[in-house]
C-alpha cells in the first residue's frame, strides 16, 4: 500500500459505527437543513473555543469571504495577509472586492512576519488577516496593538489551527472574527466540505446568519441584505459534533507523531518544525525544509511514499494574481522557502510502522 501524507480510512474503521449513527440520526430527524445538528455543533464548537457565537457555513473559503463581508470589508479596502497560504485565503479577499497586501513570513516558523505589518498599513487598510498556518498561531499581540491604533479589524484564518493555542488563548478567539474549514484533511475534518465563522460580537454574528441564508433573517421570502446560500449541511454538522468530542485526542495523537519524527530525524540536516514561543502546535501538517527537496521527494516516491508541498507556489506568483504587481523577489523569505519546504505524513491514526518506514527512507535519502 502507498504511504500518503493523509489517509482517513484507518480512522474511519475505528469510528465507523459513530459516523454511520450520525448519518442515521440526521436522516431520522425530519429536518435536513439548518436543524438540530447545525445548531448543536455551533453551540458546542463556540464553547470549545471560548467564544460567544459560531455560524456554520458550507466551506472554509466562504467562511473567510462571509467573515470579511460581515466585518464590513469590501471594494476599495486593503487586507494585509501572507502569500504563503492556501489560495482560498486570497481568493476570498478578492471575492469581496478588496485588495490583498502581502507581508513576508518568518524564516523559522513560516508564519506572518508581524514586524513588517505596520509599514504596509495605508489609509485604505481595513483588515489584518493572519493565517495560523500548519497548526500554530501567528504572534497576535502586535497585531492587536496595530488594529487598536489604526481602527482596523482582525480576521483570523484558522483553517489549519483547530485546537491550537497561543499563550493560552485558542485560535479563533483573538480577533474580531475567525474562519474555520472542516475539509476532510483538517484537524477537525468532516466527511465532505464544511466551514464556520466564530465571533464575540452579536452584530457580526447576526450579519453572518443573514449572509449564509440569502440575506434572510426572519422570513424565508424576505431578503434584508443580499446574501448567499452557504449553509453547513446537517449531516456534516452531526459528524462534526461527534468528532469534536475527540478533538483533544486527535491533537494528542498528532503531537505524538510529531515527537516521533523529531526523535527519528534528529541529527540529520533536515530542518524540522519550530514552535513559536507561547504556542501549542496542532500539527495540521508536519512541514520540514531542505535545499534538495525535489530530489528527496523523488527518492521517497521510489519507496511508494508520496509527500506533499504546502505550498510550492506562493499566491503572489500565481498568474491569477499577477494584477497585484508583485515582482519576483518582492517577498524573499516566502519565495526561498517555497523551493525547500515539504510535508511528511501526518494524521492521528498514522501507524507507527508506516512512520518508521518514512523516517528510514528519509534518512537514506539524506
Amino acid at each position: 500500500m502507498p504511504t500518503r501524507v493523509w489517509d482517513y480510512l484507518p480512522e474511519y474503521e475505528t469510528e465507523r459505527a459513530d459516523i454511520l449513527d450520525a448519518v442515521e440520526t440526521v436522516f431520522r430527524s425530519g429536518r435536513l437543513i439548518l436543524g438540530e445538528s447545525v445548531r448543536g455543533f455551533e453551540e458546542e464548537f463556540a464553547a470549545y473555543l471560548g467564544v460567544r457565537h459560531c455560524t456554520g457555513v458550507d466551506n472554509g473559503t466562504n467562511a473567510v469571504k462571509l467573515a470579511l463581508q460581515a466585518l464590513g470589508v469590501g471594494p476599495g479596502d486593503e487586507v494585509i495577509t501572507v502569500s504563503n497560504t492556501a489560495a482560498p485565503t486570497v481568493v476570498a479577499i478578492d471575492a469581496v472586492g478588496a485588495r490583498p497586501v502581502f507581508a513576508d513570513i518568518d524564516a523559522e516558523t513560516y508564519l506572518m512576519d508581524v514586524s513588517q505589518v505596520e509599514a504596509l498599513i495605508t489609509p485604505r487598510t481595513r483588515c489584518l488577516l493572519p493565517v495560523h498556518l500548519y497548526g500554530q498561531c501567528v504572534d497576535m499581540a502586535p497585531l492587536e496593538r496595530l488594529a487598536a491604533a489604526h481602527g482596523l479589524v482582525i480576521m483570523e484564518d484558522c483553517a489549519q489551527a483547530h485546537g491550537a493555542r497561543h499563550h493560552g488563548r485558542t485560535a479563533g478567539s483573538m480577533g474580531h472574527a475567525a474562519a474555520f474549514s472542516f475539509y476532510p484533511t483538517k484537524v477537525l475534518g468532516a466527511y465532505g466540505d464544511g466551514g464556520a465563522v466564530v465571533t464575540g460580537d452579536d452584530a457580526t454574528d447576526q450579519a453572518l446568519r443573514r449572509l449564509r441564508y440569502y440575506g434572510m433573517e426572519q422570513t424565508y421570502y424576505v431578503v434584508e441584505t443580499p446574501g448567499h446560500n452557504a449553509r453547513l449541511d446537517e449531516v456534516q454538522a452531526e459528524i462534526l459534533r461527534r468528532k469534536l468530542t475527540r478533538l483533544d485526542a486527535y491533537l494528542a495523537a498528532r503531537r505524538a507523531v510529531a515527537d516521533r519524527y523529531a526523535e527519528g530525524l534528529a541529527g540529520t540536516d533536515l530542518v524540522l518544525p519550530a514552535t513559536a514561543p507561547g504556542n501549542e502546535h496542532a500539527y495540521y501538517v508536519y512541514v520540514v525544509r531542505h535545499p534538495r527537496r525535489d530530489e528527496i521527494i523523488e527518492a521517497l516516491r521510489d519507496h511508494d511514499i508520496h509527500l506533499n508541498i504546502s505550498y510550492p507556489w506562493p499566491v503572489h506568483t500565481m498568474s491569477g494574481f499577477a494584477h497585484l504587481g508583485y515582482a519576483p523577489g518582492s517577498l524573499p523569505v516566502t519565495e526561498a522557502l517555497a523551493g525547500e519546504i515539504f510535508s511528511l505524513p501526518m494524521y492521528p491514526s498514522l501507524p507507527a510502522g508506516l512512520q518508521d518506514k518514512v523516517i528510514a527512507a528519509l534518512r537514506d535519502a539524506l
